[in-house]
């Protein structure tokens, strides 16, 4: 079958790229080494006001209209002021994985995608096109398939994108459960975005890297409770954050009675951009797409798929005889366009400066975070606010924090200053 797009991967990216490419009358094909139908294992979260701008709202499985954080240090008093939460006044989701799975794969197949089931291996180019040689799943023999253009959507670990080696890759590693408690882990119906508080911890242990709790009601006394931490390299192990959560729990009264589904993530929030002149394209994870300030990726899929493959389209319609590198370079361009490579550098100079603040230091930035108006942080959170808006927010919490974050700040360590002059040169 002719292809135009072939596109390696089984994920939210793939599956999102993929519709929305075909969509657009083109032919595509999508290679995975697992069936694109498996279920996910992993929740996906979004603010309430980004899933409604894009009309999704009946994704979700659950939403919350009481949503906070706690970024005191935290006792055993429940009149401490410490333990007051920090409202945020906005709406949170999470997307019920099935319905969301279910969306991109409807719209794959009304629209003609051809599944095929095997190992991706070897990319060539030749005469124009890109050759994939992969190994079949039902099949000894290594397959070629040709196609006009290649988008890598398989993860952080890309089969076949290129991108510079600028250091340690910072990971953000988290252990949570879906389950049932022997006494409510949060509040009846709210949802808790991180709670910093570090009272079950001795003071030798909060000198170690600060983890917090992320946490949900799910009504008929199921909970979803997560132990992460900001992006750190190497990552903080599982089993550590397995304990703190115990530990966490147990603190407040809180035992696990039945586990319904355990959750393990990690993924990195630092990845530097790929090459944006190789003639592969990509989407997701493997394009760098994941947020390097707040870790969120499926708004970004849902918004930039339909631009990227506008732009393929376009390409394909105005030179049919378009050879691959001319097409990746057509998307290249509509996926990180300078705004967006600016952004992505600022959001990851902040994150280098945050690696390596206290947990002190952490709950008093992200009270000040908090602190500022709500269309500030939200645009920040959700990369919807434009550079200068990022900048003025950036310079307003600069402003307003303690001056133990203003030295954390103040401080050139790291790679800030590379990623600073990458903010001023890009083009």
């Amino acid at each position: 079958m002719p292809t135009d797009v072939l596109v390696v991967g089984a994920g939210p990216a793939a599956l999102a790229i993929a519709a929305e490419l075909a969509e657009r009358g083109l032919a595509v094909a999508v290679l995975a080494a697992t069936d694109p139908r498996d279920p996910w294992s992993n929740t996906y979260g979004i603010w309430g006001d980004e899933v409604d701008a894009l009309g999704l709202g009946h994704l979700l499985e659950h939403s919350w209209s009481d949503t906070c954080s706690y970024f005191g240090s935290g006792s055993s008093d429940p009149a401490d002021p410490a333990n007051s939460p920090t409202r945020h006044g906005r709406d949170y989701g999470l997307f019920d994985k099935t319905r969301l799975q279910q969306f991109w794969l409807e719209r794959c197949e009304a629209a003609g995608v051809q599944w095929i089931r095997g190992l991706a291996e070897e990319l060539s180019h030749g005469s124009g096109r890109s050759q994939v040689r992969y190994a079949p799943a039902l099949a000894a023999d290594v397959a070629l398939i040709e196609a006009r253009l290649v988008v890598d959507a398989s993860g952080h670990k890309a089969v076949f994108v290129q991108r510079p080696e600028l250091g340690p890759v910072a990971g953000q590693a988290a252990y949570g459960v879906v389950g049932r408690f022997t006494a409510p882990p949060v509040q009846p119906g709210q949802f808790v975005l991180m709670d910093y508080r570090a009272d079950h911890l001795s003071e030798a242990e909060r000198q170690e890297p600060p983890t917090f709790l992320y946490a949900m009601d799910l009504g008929q006394g199921r909970f979803f409770v997560e132990e992460t931490s900001l992006a750190l390299a190497p990552p903080v192990p599982y089993a550590t954050l397995k304990q703190r959560l115990e530990r966490r729990l147990a603190h407040r009264g809180v035992a696990i009675e039945q586990v319904e589904h355990e959750e393990f993530c990690l993924f990195p929030m630092n990845l530097p951009l790929p090459d944006l002149d190789q003639p592969v394209l990509a989407f997701g994870g493997a394009a760098a797409m994941v947020h390097p300030a707040s870790g969120y990726l499926v708004g970004a899929l849902l918004r930039r798929a339909p631009v990227l493959a506008a732009a393929v389209a376009q390409a394909l319609r105005a030179n049919p005889a378009a050879a691959s590198a001319e097409l990746a370079q057509a998307g290249w361009q509509a996926l990180w366009p300078p705004e967006l490579r600016r952004k992505h550098a600022l959001y990851q100079f902040g994150l280098e400066k945050l690696m390596r603040f206290s947990e002190p230091q952490l709950r008093a930035h992200f009270s000040t975070f908090f602190s500022l108006p709500k269309e500030q942080w939200y645009g920040f959170l959700v990369n919807t606010a434009s550079v200068p808006e990022l900048i003025v927010a950036m310079l307003r919490l600069f402003a307003t924090a303690p001056w133990n974050v203003k030295a954390g700040l103040m401080g050139m360590q790291g790679r800030e200053l590379a990623l600073g002059m990458g903010l001023i040169l890009t083009r």
